[in-house]
């Protein structure tokens, strides 16, 4: 596999940043995963804007994002080779990473500013098992002890990855954050639920991270006429719905039927595989129904 290194196209065992960097001192970091369907990416622009985002609110500057679209051209092109090669599937997920850059350790910015590192690969991804999607995941909830900015997409994740932990320790697949009783998302994707036809999920705040999948999800709910409500809502309102389902560029559309003690369903639900299917429809990997 190759890999973009500020600038540079390198073997993935000899790309590699300094001790100095600030993305592994302080986090000081962004970073975007797009999914690639078929050796093409989905959505690249909203990804994109979004990290556009990120760095403009962490005062992270000097990255050419067009230097960045050409790049992921590159890569694409090496990672469809590649799989061709390997005569496997052209679908994976490209991850991009922009830290302050090196420099020797204090809170303080660089000043003056130093070059800010930035990679970026693609590595292959295997889809949600088929069965798995039909049965539906088990989640569990815990309580959300992250910071205030959620909604920015730093690499500063432990609270993420522990939540994430502790919900396999316990044979779930995912953790739903609650905030004063209040559903906020989980640890890698938004929560959806469904409730006499009507689809809910949070509002974004700086509490949620403006998902990409979570918007196409939504584009595609008005597009099929389901009534949405961008309202906040408890666990036991969770716990009580018709559907509940999780949305993230990897994740997709993947439904949940159990959230802690409590089961939901005994199957996928019908909204939920519906959305799954149209997104697939959108990214390309299904043909467009005629129904």
């Amino acid at each position: 596999m190759i890999v973009y290194l500020n600038g540079e196209y390198v073997d993935e065992s000899e790309a590699k940043v300094s001790i100095d960097d600030r993305g592994f001192l302080f986090a000081d970091g962004v970073y975007e995963v797009a999914h690639v369907y078929g050796g093409t990416l989905f959505e690249w622009r909203r990804h994109r804007d979004r990290l556009r985002h990120s760095l403009e609110v962490v005062r992270i500057r000097g990255v050419d994002l067009d230097e960045l679209d050409r790049a992921a051209d590159t890569l694409l092109e090496h990672f469809r080779a590649e799989m061709a090669r390997r005569n496997e599937p052209a679908d994976g997920s490209l991850y991009v990473e922009v830290t302050r850059g090196a420099h020797p350790r204090a809170h303080l910015f660089p000043d003056p500013p130093v070059r800010p590192t930035v990679v970026m690969w693609i590595r292959p991804v295997e889809p949600i098992p088929a069965e798995l999607v039909e049965r539906g995941v088990k989640v569990i909830t815990v309580p959300d002890d992250r910071w205030s900015k959620v909604w920015i997409k730093t690499v500063g994740l432990l609270s993420n990855v522990l939540a994430k932990q502790y919900a396999h320790d316990r044979g779930a697949f995912e953790a739903i954050y609650v905030r004063d009783g209040i559903v906020t998302e989980c640890t890698s994707a938004n929560l959806f639920i469904v409730q006499q036809g009507t689809l809910r999920t949070a509002p974004v705040s700086n509490y949620i991270l403006p998902g990409v999948t979570r918007e196409v999800v939504l584009e595609i709910a008005q597009e099929e006429g389901l009534p949405v409500n961008l309202t906040p809502f408890g666990v036991d309102e969770v716990y009580t719905a018709d559907e509940v389902f999780l949305t993230g560029t990897l994740t997709e559309v993947l439904p949940i039927t159990q959230v802690d003690d409590v089961r939901i369903g005994t199957r996928a639900g019908p909204v939920a595989l519906r959305l799954r299917r149209l997104l697939h429809e959108r990214a390309g990997v299904l043909k467009r129904s005629s129904t």
